[in-house]
């Protein structure tokens, strides 16, 4: 069991929100046992886990303007939006160095949430059973369909972990958590629609059946997992933090003025709500779903 644990949602570059929350609680020295994230939120957790302060607004935000981070160029040569090589090789390596040495030492267990492309099931994996291949398990839960090429790993196709399981609170309860706290980036109330486009996978992802179907359906996924989220909520069973002012950053913004602004309000809203955060964790409860 484990008295706390942090669910991180992705989202793009609106994880600049979630950056900033986590920014807060390293400040606060606010470590959680558990940590699960998908996509953005997986690779700001890598940098909490490894206790950078700085890092994680750095790598979104000072390098967003690099020709190679977002751009169209990317998309018609690589087939990528976002330049991956650049994010999971030459930033944490060169550029930007992630403490792998930290990171690997923190005791904190840290579960990485992917889509399996055959299947369209999730497919987690952990930081203590794949030392030397953490940067290509984010990448491949980082992979957005129709932006990225899937990731190969260990006889599994892996794309986006936001396609199978967009906030993975169930597993996290599966897992253990008495307390989730879960860091969303969207604003109370936002639902998806289901999208007009979701039915080309099938034509785009022709051997990917699992994918297909998974993005075909994740637009309910992902609002019945916040219906679910809503009630635990209101039950006092889960603690939420979510954007308290919508910005209208997009999931591939380059706009560093905006994303500041999503960055600063995350780390508000996180220093708003901690002193609360703090005395819900240490109320004994126990859920169950």
């Amino acid at each position: 069991m484990y008295k706390d644990g942090l669910i991180l949602e992705g989202g793009g570059m609106k994880g600049i929100y979630t950056a900033g929350v986590l920014e807060y609680f390293m400040e606060k020295d606010r470590y959680f046992s558990y940590v699960i994230g998908v996509s953005a939120g997986a690779c700001n957790a890598a940098s909490y886990l490894s206790r950078q302060r700085g890092r994680n607004r750095s790598v979104m935000i000072d390098y967003v303007g690099h020709p190679d981070y977002i751009s169209f160029r990317n998309l018609i040569q690589r087939r990528e939006l976002f330049g991956m090589d650049l994010i999971f090789d030459q930033i944490p390596n060169v550029l930007q160095p992630f403490d792998f040495q930290t990171f690997h030492a923190a005791e904190e267990r840290f579960v990485i949430g992917t889509t399996d492309c055959l299947t369209g099931e999730p497919v987690y994996f952990e930081k203590s059973g794949h030392p030397s291949d953490i940067l290509s398990i984010i990448r491949a839960s980082s992979s957005i369909p129709f932006m990225s090429k899937a990731v190969t790993y260990r006889g599994h196709q892996l794309m986006d972990g936001g396609v199978a399981d967009p906030i993975p609170i169930r597993k996290a309860i599966a897992d253990g958590v008495e307390k989730p706290v879960i860091v969303l980036t969207k604003s109370k109330g936002f639902r998806k629609k289901a999208s007009p486009f979701s039915k080309t996978t099938r034509y785009f992802y022709k051997d990917y059946i699992g994918l297909t179907h998974a993005m075909e359906i994740r637009w309910k996924l992902y609002n019945d997992t916040l219906d679910e989220i809503d009630k635990l909520e209101s039950e006092g069973k889960v603690f939420v933090i979510r954007p308290s002012e919508d910005f209208k950053v997009k999931g591939a913004e380059r706009n560093p003025e905006k994303l500041e602004q999503m960055f600063k309000q995350g780390y508000s809203d996180a220093q708003h709500t901690f002193e609360a955060i703090e005395n819900w964790l240490e109320a004994t409860a126990v859920i169950s779903l």
